[in-house]
């Protein structure tokens, strides 16, 4: 085996250049980095704060500002722009962590995690509670999706708790996190 040295690959005619035959793994060496397939835009925050939710209204939740992630700067810690020239398939998740008051009653409290795009939810997650009255309680609920997106497509969290005793509830600081980011080869 030998050992090519140069600077600068082009085809010889044309716009295409191949690397390897059919069948052939063509790799990196150890220490060695490639730029070509990296899983880009990444957006990502947990909650910054608590947030009380009124019951049976869905609710933007906002402030994911804690150890955020934002490689293209497309992320405000509420909604997700998708950038110009990164439309393709994105996975989009949203844990929702929620505490429900002492006085919630043994009703049957339900917690929904919606993933929103462009204003209209497209996938959620639900969780169910039948717990006695005078007891505190506290769920976990992941709304996750594949979704195809185009440039300057919003993603959003939402909330809606229900209780049948009214009041409130509280999406929770720092267990409750959002983000997504575009997949490769998709």
């Amino acid at each position: 085996m030998g050992t090519i040295f140069v600077d600068n690959l082009e085809p010889q005619s044309g716009t295409s250049l191949t690397l390897g035959a059919s069948g052939d793994t063509v790799g990196l060496a150890s220490g060695a980095t490639q730029t070509l397939a990296t899983m880009k835009p990444i957006f990502y925050g947990t909650k910054n704060g608590n947030q009380n939710i009124s019951r049976a209204t869905w609710t933007k939740v906002t402030t994911f500002t804690l150890n955020e992630i934002d490689t293209n700067t497309a992320f405000d810690g509420t909604t997700f722009t998708v950038p110009s020239g990164e439309g393709g398939k994105y996975l989009l998740f949203y844990k929702q962590f929620c505490d429900y008051p002492t006085n919630a009653g043994g009703d049957g409290e339900y917690s929904i995690a919606g993933i929103y795009v462009n204003g209209s939810q497209l996938n959620d997650g639900r969780a169910i509670s039948q717990f006695t009255s005078g007891v505190y309680q506290q769920d976990t609920i992941v709304a996750q999706m594949f979704a195809n997106l185009s440039a300057g497509d919003t993603v959003e969290a939402y909330a809606y708790l229900k209780d049948a005793n009214g009041g409130s509830a509280t999406v929770g600081e720092s267990f409750s996190c959002f983000g997504g980011y575009k997949i490769i080869g998709a």
